[in-house]
């Protein structure tokens, strides 16, 4: 399976001081905070990463759990608020937001990252079985965030709730043994998947390896269990059993205390590097949340700690209770874009090889070099736009979307070329990178809200001249002469530079033609007005693809935008157009 790697990676050069945005990242509401959401459409999986504003220095140190959702939860449900009329329960059950605040506050010496792992069935367990690369993807969901955070060498912690730890042992199972920077393994009521022939001898060795590695698991008597006249689990099937049965393998090579305290039996090893709290049942309830709720999270995190038990109690009031936001306020996605490799070709080399093909070759190769990432890496910092745009009832709405500061090109930084393409190209590339081609509504809005803006400079038609890649690289010279001039910087947003290449109701009515609109001039308005007189194929130096996230915010809501424009209420928020548009894409 095909995995896309978000080349965020990339912005992570520098270090940071305290207080500023990571690269990416979005502010979030109160509690000073930054997320970044990564979406894969392909493995269906959602990340989302909530990071504090301030610990990201030189000296700091980064402490990065990674919390599996339970089964049947969402990221927002898991990350949790308060729970007004009409919401959802699920928002009020779990609060991992909130107990991550409350393990900011005492953990003092590393910065607390947490990243949220979503399966789109919201089950571990039913992505696993519909996913025949599952191992790969974890490890890689895994690996990616990890170098996120490579500058700060963080201590990772594999944590997870219910179906939840149905990935930790994918992961375990992945990696074979388990890396030395993986430093605490946890269990919230999830290791159901448990077995001693597959799990055992891992954990084992890895807590052998080292003085710093931590293990905490959780369960309660869920085998005594009976909701609807059916029991819940099997008698071995539960985490009682399992939980159990992965203390008496560890039993073989570690020595367990035990006590009983507040209605809970507490097994530990020399030092507390081993946890393993059961719940027994003789109410024959249901606590397989509550575990969570009652300052479960934080007790995975502390056990084994001088923090432990202190300024809370496991399978108590809540702790973190004023923690607890408001809203839970989730970004935009980022663009799924590959990884530019070390080794891609340079823009100048790209331009060069490609200027003798045939135009059905070089779109080929235009497609291969953008699939693969090779592209600057200031096109992957969109760049964020607001405005108040009305639909067709005249109802006004607040709108939020990501844009990239410029047209599309292949290259580095220092070495880049903004290459046309026909619709088709781009449209596979769009697709590919979660984002969508622009309207024209959208292009006059860029060019409003530019801040490097630059004369549109043309050349006059001789033959097909305008048309080859010697043209192409022409023109992105003298761009980038303006550009120079003007004192205009990479990541920033320039417009007045190209044609755009749009969507609009014409695809449709006219499948085989592009649709071409702006190239703005000092005074705003457009040398070319909506255009779509040439054959889909047709390309010259004047076209250029801007894209866009296709998710954008309206009125605070998660929406994407190839739906907003075939509405028929909404579409005017983002179209100048008279109707919705039958296809917002090319192709069919």
């Amino acid at each position: 399976m095909k995995t896309i790697v978000v080349s965020i990676l990339v912005f992570f050069q520098p270090f940071f001081l305290k207080a500023q945005l990571l690269p990416s990242f979005k502010a979030s509401g109160s509690f000073e905070e930054q997320q970044l959401v990564i979406e894969n459409p392909i493995a269906k999986t959602r990340i989302l990463i909530n990071a504090p504003l301030n610990g990201f220095g030189k000296n700091d140190r980064v402490l990065l759990i990674f919390f599996a959702l339970p089964n049947g939860n969402t990221i927002e449900w898991t990350f949790g608020k308060q729970l007004k009329a009409n919401d959802d329960w699920h928002y009020n059950i779990q609060h991992i937001g909130a107990q991550t605040r409350f393990l900011r506050e005492v953990i003092k010496d590393q910065t607390v990252v947490v990243v949220y792992f979503e399966a789109g069935q919201k089950s571990w367990p039913a992505w696993k079985k519909e996913t025949p690369g599952f191992l790969h993807e974890v490890k890689s969901m895994v690996d990616i965030t990890t170098q996120l955070f490579a500058k700060w060498n963080p201590q990772v912690v594999l944590n997870g709730h219910s179906g939840g730890g149905r990935f930790i042992f994918s992961y375990l199972e992945a990696v074979g043994k388990i890396p030395e920077n993986v430093k605490r393994i946890a269990f919230l009521d999830s290791d159901y998947g448990y077995e001693d022939t597959i799990h055992g001898t891992p954990l084992v060795d890895w807590l052998k390896s080292g003085k710093d590695k931590f293990l905490c698991t959780m369960a309660y008597n869920d085998s005594v269990v009976v909701y609807n006249g059916q029991p819940i689990v099997s008698p071995k099937a539960g985490t009682w059993y399992r939980s159990k049965m992965m203390k008496d393998y560890l039993g073989g090579s570690f020595h367990f205390r035990k006590k009983v305290q507040d209605s809970l039996e507490w097994f530990t090893s020399k030092r507390r590097r081993i946890e393993v709290i059961l719940k027994p049942n003789p109410e024959k309830k249901i606590y397989h949340t509550v575990q969570v709720e009652r300052n479960g999270f934080i007790q995975s995190i502390l056990s084994g700690t001088k923090q432990e038990q202190k300024k809370y109690t496991y399978f108590g009031e809540r702790a973190y209770s004023g923690f607890i936001a408001d809203t839970v306020m989730i970004p935009i996605r980022c663009l799924n874009i590959p990884l530019r490799q070390s080794g891609a070709e340079t823009g100048s080399a790209f331009m060069k090889r490609i200027a003798t093909l045939t135009r059905e070759e070089r779109e080929e190769e235009i497609y291969k070099a953008l699939s693969t990432g090779n592209l600057p890496d200031f096109l992957n910092n969109t760049v964020t736009l607001q405005g108040e745009f009305a639909d067709s009832k005249g109802i006004v709405h607040k709108i939020q979307y990501e844009v990239m500061p410029d047209y599309l090109a292949v290259g580095n930084d220092s070495d880049y070329c903004r290459i046309p393409m026909n619709p088709h190209t781009a449209q596979k590339i769009a697709t590919l990178y979660g984002a969508s081609l622009i309207t024209s509504k959208l292009s006059d809005h860029i060019y409003r809200m530019a801040q490097v803006k630059l004369s549109p400079f043309f050349y006059a038609p001789v033959g097909n001249a305008n048309e080859l890649v010697e043209k192409f690289v022409a023109h992105n010279t003298q761009i980038e002469k303006q550009k120079a001039e003007a004192g205009g910087k990479n990541r920033q947003l320039i417009a007045g530079i190209k044609k755009d290449v749009i969507l609009s109701n014409r695809i449709a009515m006219q499948p085989n033609k592009v649709v071409i609109y702006g190239w703005h001039k000092p005074d705003g308005n457009p040398i070319q007005p909506v255009y779509s007189g040439h054959i889909d194929w047709y390309v010259d130096y004047s076209h250029g693809i801007r894209l866009v996230n296709n998710q954008v915010l309206v009125d605070g809501k998660l929406l994407l935008l190839t739906d907003i424009l075939r509405d028929p209420i909404l579409f005017k928020i983002f179209s100048d157009e008279d109707s919705p548009m039958e296809q917002s894409g090319y192709g069919k």
